[in-house]
């Protein structure tokens, strides 16, 4: 999957990842290959990231959106 995470200012991550695990509003919710497409809402938390060589990544966010689609992935967030 390939996976970009924007703010408003700047591009924080860009790559190919194994998972995502976001703040959903309704509850923290994964992502993974062939997910089905989604649109969603992301409140105040962690966002952790895998990437396809298993190294970590973890941004704390204020809020945002997640667009998942035919493996990719985009986060809008503000910190």
């Amino acid at each position: 999957m390939f996976l970009e995470m924007l703010t408003p200012d700047k591009l924080l991550f860009e790559g190919d990842i194994f998972l995502v695990r976001v703040p959903g509003t309704k509850g923290s919710f994964e992502v993974l290959n062939n997910h089905t497409p989604i649109i969603s809402t992301l409140d105040e938390g962690n966002v952790k990231i895998i990437t396809d060589q298993g190294k970590e990544e973890f941004f704390d966010i204020k809020k945002g959106f997640i667009e998942v689609k035919d493996n990719k992935i985009k986060l809008l967030v503000t910190l």
